[in-house]
């Protein structure tokens, strides 16, 4: 039975046997991950056997594994692992149990005590431990500096940026990596333009990492470097950049979000067509703020194909349903800038279901007015004899004019 089906099932005593006992450095260290995702931190044998595992294990990735499963599991299991060796209170009050990791961190001579103190010390998430942290970056173990990194972000204390900068040329790929997704977590100015850097590193996933971390920056200024990450050869950097420009552009300032909104267009054209709208449909769809959805429709509109797939079809049709009435009404002017049968059918069926709202319908007849042949001649013309609501009929009509259908 696969590790997976044994964590679905919550199967914990044939995990945590596995765990321990399993030939297989590759199954402990596996298992070892999916106990602290699983598992629960008032099982004591769970806990135990993840102690056990960070102590005694002759394999590296395998303690590592099982520290960092400690630190997924919460309560106070990496407390547990420390007091076995240093006689550290598990239950101590915060204050003093920050200072008691951080002697840890600075002084225990096994790496893994470094690493569960820096993970606790993260979790915890006191400004105090900030010092002895960064200290840690000069680590000799990898494994620390990553732990300490990783840690810094989670507490994300601006003052370790410039620290934190220098471990971004690191000879370890997981260290620079932590190192880059602090910087994405704290966010600063200083922190995000380190960033900017890594979008043309040779690691597809500091690459991917750098440019979902630069939508966090308070303005649009990394948009064009983002536009440029557009053609990079990887799409799951292309995505993260397009997820990144919509999220910039939804938090500048209006005037300023028109003008690159029209720079950006020719970028998100010439990337490939599903690795921008994927994205795309996702935040329309998802997104819980205005601003989102409205970039996202608007820039549909402009990137799809004249005839577009029927995900995105679905997605701007829904969308002139939208709660918020901007990002139904760009939602009705993006599909006009759309072509072919499935559009003009699309919202025909809009049109005539009587169980729309009145907004998505009127919508659905404006729109029809610029995409619609002589079927959607013939829906208008029906539409403006019918019983249907005034607002609906009146799109209708002006629709009906524009495509030279109207009865004299």
């Amino acid at each position: 039975m696969s590790l997976y089906t044994l964590a679905r099932d919550g199967d914990m005593e044939r995990l945590t046997d596995t765990a321990k006992n399993s030939d297989s450095a590759a199954v402990r260290r596996r298992a070892a991950e999916m106990l602290g995702d699983v598992g629960d931190p008032e099982d004591d044998r769970t806990v135990d056997v993840l102690i056990h595992l960070a102590r005694e294990d002759d394999d590296d990735s395998v303690r590592a594994a099982a520290v960092d499963g400690l630190d997924e599991l919460g309560g106070n299991g990496l407390e547990r692992l420390i007091a076995k060796e240093t006689g550290v209170d598990p239950n101590a009050a915060d204050w003093a149990a920050v200072r008691a990791f951080a002697k840890v961190l600075g002084g225990a001579s096994i790496p893994e005590y470094r690493m569960a103190a820096a993970n606790a010390l993260g979790r915890m998430g006191d400004e105090d431990a900030v010092g002895p942290l960064a200290k840690r970056l000069e680590d000799p173990d990898p494994r620390v500096r990553e732990r300490a990194c990783l840690a810094l972000g989670r507490i994300g204390d601006p003052r370790v940026v410039s620290r934190l900068k220098a471990r971004l040329d690191d000879d370890h790929p997981a260290v620079k990596s932590a190192a880059a997704d602090a910087l994405g977590t704290i966010a600063s100015g200083e922190a995000l333009a380190a960033l900017l850097d890594l979008l043309d590193d040779e690691n597809v996933s500091l690459r991917r990492l750098a440019a979902s971390a630069l939508g966090n920056a308070s303005s649009a200024k990394p948009v064009p470097e983002l536009a440029g990450a557009l053609a990079d050869e990887h799409d799951t950097v292309r995505r993260a950049a397009v997820f990144s420009i919509i999220e910039l552009l939804a938090n500048a300032p209006t005037k300023q979000s028109h003008a690159v909104r029209d720079a950006v267009v020719s970028e998100l054209k010439d990337a490939d067509d599903e690795t921008v709208t994927g994205p795309l449909v996702e935040i329309l769809e998802d997104a819980t703020q205005a601003r989102q959805r409205r970039n996202a429709v608007w820039f549909l509109g402009r990137v799809t194909s004249a005839e577009p797939p029927e995900h995105v079809l679905d997605a701007l049709v829904d969308a002139l349903d939208d709660d918020d009435k901007m990002t139904a009404q760009f939602a009705a002017t993006s599909i006009t800038n759309l072509e072919g049968l499935a559009v003009e059918s699309t919202l025909i069926e809009l049109v005539n279901d009587d169980d729309a709202s009145v907004d998505a319908r009127a919508k659905a007849a404006y729109a029809l007015g610029d995409v619609g042949g002589d079927r959607a001649k013939e829906t208008l013309d029906a539409i403006t004899d019918s019983d249907v609501d005034k607002q609906v009929r009146k799109r209708a009509f002006a629709s009906l004019s524009k495509l030279g259908g109207v009865r004299q």
